[in-house]
């Protein structure tokens, strides 16, 4: 994953403002360290005004008895609902007074606090300890000694003849072809149906049964081609149009298509008709037929530039990969867990997603092995974080920042590709936070743009 993918929550969450340096925590503090663990008391006279306001909302909604709906006195609703006042009090001062003595101390957590030691009684303060996470000092050593592959990037004759012969087949033409059967080279227009094979009026395995029945009404099949199915091909030579064949084909273990892996499926296919394949001259009446060229030589032009901007374009990602990489070499630090555990989830949400995509069930993946999954994950993960921070001490140091101008021009780009207005986006995006994930992954994108460019 490249740096800048890295979660944008974690990112916003891992954001080091002044107040989180090291040297404004407590001085016994490990600055390598990230767990902190603070004891926080609530004046007792702030308890009883929260008592009173829980007390009062319990009298609203009380049902008891002898008592009208809103009527049920105060010592009554502490007797019957005691515990639960102590737990909404705890519950509505804790996080209030946690972030005060937080920011008293100098911390920035980035972990939700888990509370002990709960003291909570009448007449009283209430107290509690609250262990949590911040960022550790974060170093950021020699990233102006970083210096990039910058190889020689050519394209050579032969990668543009191919890329136009690709054109080429993208502009073929297909004519009918009548009075003989099926040859290799033909292409078959068919209909066809596919079903996996049943033995005994049963699917053949448990794998078969899950499989879908497949139905086209109008495909092009190639006798022979590379990418045909071999028994589509076996089959399906020698027939004749408005010839009906059927046979079997066994999915490899290994077929690209999860949805047919280690299937047997029984097709019937029924050939339509008989077409050539008849491929464009190249010349420049082709070119023409493109579009925008008036020559043959401008439409290699314009391929070999597409295909260098691609090359370049590479080279330079792995390169900025390269440079995060030896980075986090130079700069060793303890990232906090729960940023980890964050980037975790979102590694596993893109992958499950990129599954369902394939055709994976939800039960499939309700029967995956998550905690094998979670651990297989983990040394990435942590490597992702570290890049990200890593990336906002050094925007922090160069005061790389973020303008109106390119958060505006993303926006607009956002609204393009959705089809809205740059408007509807923006609301949207202030809502859930979005505008600040996104200047932040704009920011390391230029982040590490100096990288690569100052290590010229």
């Amino acid at each position: 994953m490249s740096p800048t993918e890295t979660s944008d929550t974690a990112k916003a969450d891992a954001k080091q403002p002044e107040a989180n340096k090291p040297e404004a925590n407590k001085p016994e503090a490990n600055k390598k360290d990230t767990k902190r663990e603070i004891s926080v008391e609530i004046p007792a006279e702030e308890v009883a005004r929260e008592t009173e306001v829980q007390i009062r909302r319990y009298q609203k909604s009380a049902r008891l008895p002898g008592f009208r709906s809103g009527h049920v006195p105060p010592s009554i609703i502490r007797q019957r609902f005691g515990e639960g006042i102590k737990s909404d009090v705890a519950e509505a001062l804790i996080p209030k007074y946690f972030r005060k003595e937080a920011e008293k101390q100098g911390l920035v957590p980035v972990s939700q606090p888990r509370v002990s030691d709960l003291h909570i009684h009448d007449g009283e303060p209430l107290r509690f300890k609250a262990s949590f996470e911040v960022l550790p000092e974060i170093p950021v050593e020699g990233y102006k000694e970083l210096r990039a592959d910058k190889p020689e990037i050519s394209v050579s004759d032969e990668e543009v003849e191919q890329t136009l012969n690709n054109v080429r087949e993208q502009h073929a033409a297909y004519a009918n072809v009548e009075g003989r059967t099926l040859q290799e080279g033909d292409f078959a227009q068919a209909s066809l149906q596919g079903k996996p094979k049943e033995e005994d009026g049963k699917p053949k395995d448990s794998a078969d049964a899950d499989a879908k029945p497949v139905h086209m009404d109008d495909v092009l099949i190639e006798i022979g081609g590379k990418n045909t199915v071999p028994e589509f091909t076996k089959n399906l030579t020698g027939a004749s149009a408005g010839e009906e064949r059927s046979f079997d084909v066994v999915y490899p273990e290994d077929s690209t298509d999860k949805r047919l892996a280690g299937k047997t499926f029984v097709y019937t296919v029924k050939v339509n008709g008989i077409k050539q394949k008849n491929l464009p001259e190249l010349n420049d009446d082709f070119a023409k037929e493109l579009g925008e060229f008036t020559s043959l030589d401008q439409v290699r032009k314009q391929i070999r530039e597409n295909i260098l901007a691609e090359k370049s374009h590479t080279a330079q990602r792995e390169a900025k990969d390269k440079l995060v990489n030896e980075l986090v070499k130079r700069n060793d630090f303890q990232v906090p867990e729960s940023l980890v555990d964050r980037q975790i989830d979102l590694r596993l949400e893109r992958g499950l997603r990129a599954l369902a995509a394939q055709g994976m069930k939800v039960e499939d993946m309700k029967k995956m092995d998550l905690p094998r999954l979670r651990a297989g994950q983990r040394e990435q993960a942590v490597q992702d974080v570290k890049s990200s921070l890593l990336l906002e001490r050094v925007a922090d140091l160069e005061k790389i920042g973020v303008s109106d101008d390119e958060l505006n021009q993303e926006i607009e780009s956002l609204a393009k590709q959705s089809k809205q207005t740059p408007e509807a986006v923006r609301a949207r995006l202030t809502q859930d936070g979005g505008l600040d994930r996104i200047r932040m992954r704009i920011r390391s994108e230029k982040t590490l743009d100096f990288l690569y460019h100052q290590s010229a």
